[in-house]
């Protein structure tokens, strides 16, 4: 590690000098939330990025961070469940965390639900009992059908939700907008308690992936802490878990990892796997948006000059962060995005109007810059039903 700026102790292991190798400065503090006006949403509040990574376990954490600045509400609006391509993820995920673990007639708790999806399919196609807990959930949308035994709690898990007992705990892209996340899986192994057969499933952005490709459109303001291999299986080691699996999922987007606790004093951390390569990837990641970032620039302001008219689809976290780094609003027009809940807001910083894939009709884009390249396929059929063949670029 070179040239890094600053130190502190990591919130991770405990141990290691967090170093500081990436900032930015000014960006929005909530990439999700829904705002009525363009002057809202330009005068929303902002924070600073100041990532710093430990080189003891790998772990990224933002050392400017102030959880004061963020909101987790009802108007947050985070799902990616209309994407046809997202839903087929999520129903073959419960799948295999059903069939794997045998969730049949079983405890489910979900920390970070969201709007409910996942767990209604955990627990409708398991037959199970689920109580899930998010301050963002919202009863107009998912809520539980007659007869299903499933709760939503509108809140935060906190001590006080620790007496809630669970054969399966689930929390899916929700440790990522945690700093002490030391602190965090202590909790949930203080709840667990006694009963070793209780199975922890989490999910996050797999950081190598960031670190490696610079996907700068991945470093947002929500997401305080990011996660390797190496750092993750050691939080959960050191937090008296034993871990059953990790692996990669959604095109290596997202990291999950399996674990069941363990008794007595917590066990040492496996060997630093990828730590070294990692460490790589983290000196290179300055240089690398340097590069990606004047290349987009050149390349939106080429289209500019030719009065193109450009579109972002994806109005969420990745699009803020696309804009946020950029910094080249007036190069487009509108967000498009697949949520009705999100069409006729605006977007936190750049008060970019966010609207549906219908209006591309009248408009007619000549360029449509994706912001998940996942999603490629199935926005280019969306858009060639609507009669369009915009040039088509993914992030």
């Amino acid at each position: 590690m070179n040239n890094k700026q600053g130190a502190t102790r990591c919130p991770n292991c405990l141990e290691g000098a967090v170093q500081v190798f990436h900032t930015a400065k000014n960006v929005p503090t909530n990439s999700c939330i829904l705002l009525a006006s363009r002057q809202e949403a330009l005068d929303y509040p902002r924070g600073d990025i100041a990532l710093g990574f430990c080189d003891t376990c790998g772990f990224v954490t933002n050392t400017a961070f102030d959880p004061v600045l963020t909101e987790y509400s009802g108007r947050y609006e985070e799902t990616q469940g209309f994407s046809p391509t997202f839903q087929r993820f999520h129903q073959d995920l419960a799948n295999r965390l059903i069939t794997k673990f045998g969730l049949q007639d079983r405890d489910i708790l979900e920390i970070g639900c969201g709007k409910g999806e996942f767990l209604l399919l955990l627990c409708a196609d398991g037959k199970n009992r689920g109580i899930g807990y998010d301050p963002g959930y919202r009863n107009d949308r998912h809520a539980p059908v007659p007869g299903q035994n499933i709760r939503f709690i509108p809140d935060f898990y906190t001590e006080k939700c620790t007496d809630t007992a669970a054969d399966f705990v689930c929390c899916k892209m929700t440790l990522e907008h945690i700093q002490p996340t030391g602190q965090f899986v202590e909790m949930v192994r203080r709840a667990i308690g006694d009963r070793p057969d209780t199975v922890v499933f989490f999910q996050i952005p797999d950081a190598t992936r960031i670190m490696r490709d610079c996907a700068f459109e991945d470093i947002y303001y929500e997401h305080c802490s990011y996660f390797s291999p190496c750092s993750l299986g050691r939080l959960f080691r050191d937090r008296g878990f034993e871990v059953l699996g990790m692996a990669t999922e959604y095109e290596d987007q997202y990291l999950t990892i399996e674990a069941k606790p363990v008794a007595g004093s917590p066990t040492p951390p496996a060997d630093d796997e990828g730590l070294a390569e990692l460490t790589v990837f983290v000196d290179g990641f300055a240089a690398k948006l340097q590069k990606a970032a004047s290349a987009w620039r050149k390349r939106l302001a080429l289209h500019a000059s030719l009065d193109h008219k450009v579109v972002l689809w994806g109005s969420g976290s990745k699009a803020v962060a696309f804009l946020s780094t950029l910094g080249v609003e007036s190069q487009v027009a509108y967000a498009v995005d697949i949520n009705p809940y999100r069409h006729g807001y605006f977007m936190p910083g750049s008060g970019l109007e966010i609207i549906g894939p219908e209006s591309l009709r009248e408009f007619r884009p000549d360029v449509v810059v994706i912001m998940n390249a996942i999603y490629r396929s199935e926005i280019g059929e969306d858009l060639q039903k609507l009669g369009l063949a915009p040039e088509i670029l993914t992030v």
